[in-house]
């Protein structure tokens, strides 16, 4: 028997609407963990980079946490075992809410805030001591420093390494499948499940990764250019 390769039954009526619901889904996880690790890395930067050696050996500790811990693992700690710490009440409010899209959300977002950190780091590094010390010479304060001057710029440096880690971020989006979360690589699983085209499921939930992933890749290499342009 002659495989034959059918898409048209897992791209119609109730299938299809499970691959636009995933793919809602997937871009709102993405979205959302994204601003959540940028904020936060902005924040571990500027403590980190403080001279305050207790700040820096803290943040250092969540930084090596979360880039030695697999993801995965981290999402399952986040939604079966913080809650365990919870009193009952704030428990059981969690579970009446989208408990499993808001851990995951959560995982994500505090692990790549450590990878978005170090890149932040570099960036600063990359800044000449000079521009914090002028910075210092018009009465800026450490903070006033950071978000006048340095950070500014450190951001424009450190652009490519910061889209790389937006690839990677929107990628592992997928690991949120592990704990329901009904994003695009589960609802590939449940239409393989009900149609037994296996690789036409997945074949779909493939091509729309690459399709964003790409997307991002060319962002990615736009900043590269412009960061090459400055530097002349």
């Amino acid at each position: 028997m002659t495989p034959r390769f059918d898409l048209a039954t897992v791209l119609s009526g109730e299938y299809l609407a499970r691959y636009v619901t995933g793919f809602i889904t997937t871009m709102e996880l993405a979205v959302a963990a994204w601003i959540l690790a940028f904020l936060l890395a902005v924040l571990l930067t500027v403590v980190r980079m403080a001279p305050f050696k207790p700040a820096d050996w803290a943040v250092a500790a969540f930084v090596e946490y979360h880039r030695n811990v697999p993801l995965l693992i981290q999402i399952l700690l986040w939604y079966f075992g913080v809650p365990e710490l919870l009193p009952n009440s704030a428990r059981m409010w969690i579970n009446q809410q989208n408990s499993e899209f808001f851990f995951a959300l959560v995982a994500i977002g505090l692990c790549f805030s450590a990878y978005m950190s170090e890149d932040l780091r570099s960036g600063i590094r990359s800044i000449p001591g000079t521009q914090y010390e002028a910075a210092r010479a018009l009465a800026f304060g450490y903070f006033r420093s950071m978000y006048y001057v340095i950070l500014p710029q450190a951001l424009r440096v450190s652009g490519p390494p910061l889209i790389n880690q937006t690839l990677f971020l929107f990628k592992n989006t997928s690991l949120a499948m592990a704990i329901g979360v009904a994003e695009l690589t589960y609802q590939a699983k449940e239409i393989e499940s009900y149609t037994f085209k296996t690789f036409e499921a997945f074949f779909v939930a493939t091509a729309v990764y690459l399709t964003i992933s790409l997307g991002i890749m060319l962002l990615g290499d736009h900043a590269a250019r412009r960061s090459q342009i400055d530097a002349r």
